[in-house]
């Protein structure tokens, strides 16, 4: 499947290297002011090249909207959008034609569907979240709409925790980080495992303000299961947390409980959800990613004979996808909450009377 979403949905098309890559968002209500600028500003977070934490691909990630959109407002009609592939290499993928790369999707998509997209993994790449970054971007819009804020950034490094977090400070951090005192130390980590030809995982956090109360569909369609669901879909993602998380299996219930007053819960462990369904308070969610498995230090593995035998990787990849992830994690939290404020719309009757009765 390539889409996600029932009301608010997208899907994505293209490949790593071929000609484009883009989403076709529907569901998105009429009269949303559409800022092509942020939209842009927002791809850029993510697009590749920035420094040298990310890979050295160069791509622009110029996005252009082919519909949709009139006179700068949504039509309530599909919102398409498209960005062109600009710094393919196929041919640094030549000496894996008929390998399986360890860490990567290679097997399973060959034993799948019997055919072998060697060029960056094909659909399989981490370059198809651009597309997903972009119909973030438009949920976002119609949050901002609502006064509804998501941020992310990250808070863990090869197993180094932040000690605090501060989302002011990641708009400066070039990796995104929320803790000013563990940006350089994470830098070198990165660095280290860079310069060794490796690799290194990390852990995005995302937090929802001001999201209503009601959000959710129990009990197949709760709003964490659906999170949990939007973040576990992103390439390199083998955990996800809301509110205490793992934590909350070694607690008792005196100690998990938020208990209210007249004024709001008196904590948040729940991570702003109850039974499926948002309590009003922020949405706390982490996010962790595996170590990106494209590294440059010799491997094992079988070709699609079964022969076995070493090979070493060429090509440009990310030595911490977790950061550029970040902001993948934080276009998905904004699309499923876009997509559950349509869908509670219809949970009261005085919903549907604020709009069709006379």
């Amino acid at each position: 499947m390539n889409k996600f979403g029932e009301l608010f949905s997208f899907s994505t098309f293209g490949e790593s290297h071929g000609k484009a890559i883009g989403c076709l968002i529907d569901g998105v209500p009429a009269g949303i002011k559409i800022d092509l600028d942020f939209i842009q500003n927002e791809l850029d977070r993510r697009k590749p090249g920035l420094n040298k934490y990310s890979t050295s691909r160069k791509e622009s990630d110029t996005v252009q909207i082919l519909s949709g959109v009139f006179e700068g407002r949504s039509t309530g009609t599909p919102i398409e959008l498209i960005i062109y592939n600009e710094d393919q290499k196929s041919r640094d993928y030549d000496n894996i034609k008929e390998i399986f790369r360890p860490g990567h999707a290679d097997f399973t998509y060959y034993k799948k569907y019997g055919i072998r997209d060697y060029r960056g993994g094909g659909r399989s790449s981490a370059r198809e979240t651009a597309s997903r970054v972009a119909a973030g971007a438009v949920a976002k819009l119609l949050l901002k709409e609502l006064n509804i804020e998501i941020k992310s950034g990250i808070c863990e490094i090869g197993g180094v925790k932040s000690r605090q977090c501060d989302f002011e400070y990641v708009p400066k951090s070039e990796i995104y980080s929320v803790d000013k005192t563990m940006d350089k130390s994470w830098k070198e980590l990165i660095i280290e495992a860079k310069k060794s030809h490796d690799s290194i995982g990390g852990v995005a956090i995302v937090k929802i303000k001001n999201a209503p109360v009601g959000l959710g569909e129990p009990i197949y369609y709760k709003l964490d299961s659906i999170l949990a669901n939007a973040m576990m879909s992103i390439n390199g993602v083998k955990a996800v947390e809301i509110g205490e998380g793992f934590l909350a299996s070694s607690l008792k219930g005196s100690q998990n409980n938020d208990q209210l007053s007249s004024k709001g819960f008196l904590s948040n462990k729940s991570g702003g959800v109850l039974g499926g369904i948002s309590n009003g308070d922020d949405i706390d969610l982490k996010v962790y990613f595996k170590p990106t498995p494209s590294i440059f230090i010799e491997q094992q593995t079988i070709d699609k004979d079964g022969k076995e035998f070493k090979y070493s990787l060429s090509g440009r990849h990310d030595p911490c996808i977790a950061i550029r992830g970040s902001i993948v994690a934080e276009a998905m939290g904004a699309l499923v909450i876009a997509d559950m404020l349509l869908l509670n719309m219809n949970s009261k009757l005085e919903n549907i009377k604020k709009v069709y009765a006379k």
